[in-house]
């Protein structure tokens, strides 16, 4: 990222990056994260989540809430079956800035679409996750929540394994599905989960 972005002179200070996880799967809540990064306590190794072991993307997890300012914006699943996946997560990212501490001056956001109702000027990356730091840290925060609150799923709803598969659309998630049939924490609107309740 070039160095005038975190120049205090420049009327764009700060950046925020702003990043989602979870419009793939079948079950639970799609997560924002924004996150504006402290140029004084750089935080190394960041990244497309992805691309991170789960220990390195918990460890980076703790540095980033430790190092940078973070806000979190989640819509849950019946979001997504009212509003459509892309909405949801647009209205997701635009809730992850209103969380943020600290007011950015402009948003870095992780593919090709920009949310509505944003406090500044932004602008889509594709691929920025691997390209933007903030983005990267975004990305972390982003999937390091939504698994947590996916383990905390599995202990209430048991048997479809989504401490394993995260709500993913996996072969034991299919199988699971059409056996036990949806839980009120799938969605509805997606195919798969259609199909298992037209089944029961």
């Amino acid at each position: 990222m070039s160095a005038d972005l975190f120049s205090t002179s420049s009327d764009k200070f700060p950046i925020a990056g702003v990043d989602e996880a979870g419009r793939g799967p079948l079950a639970g809540p799609v997560v924002a994260a924004a996150v504006i990064l402290d140029p004084a306590r750089p935080v190394a190794g960041l990244g497309d989540s992805k691309a991170i072991s789960e220990k390195r993307r918990t460890a980076l997890a703790l540095q980033i809430r430790q190092f940078a300012w973070v806000g979190v914006g989640i819509a849950e699943p019946e979001e997504i079956d009212r509003l459509n996946i892309l909405q949801a997560t647009m209205t997701a990212m635009a809730r992850a800035v209103r969380n943020l501490p600290l007011m950015p001056g402009h948003i870095l956001i992780d593919g090709n679409r920009v949310p509505e109702g944003l406090p500044c000027s932004a602008e889509a990356i594709i691929k920025g996750d691997a390209s933007e730091a903030a983005i990267g840290a975004a990305s972390i925060i982003a999937k390091t929540v939504r698994d947590d609150l996916m383990l905390r799923a599995a202990l209430r709803f048991p048997g479809y394994g989504f401490e394993a598969h995260k709500g993913y659309p996996s072969s034991l998630h299919r199988n699971a599905l059409i056996t036990l049939g949806p839980c009120p924490i799938h969605r509805f609107s997606y195919a798969p989960v259609r199909a298992a309740l037209e089944k029961r």
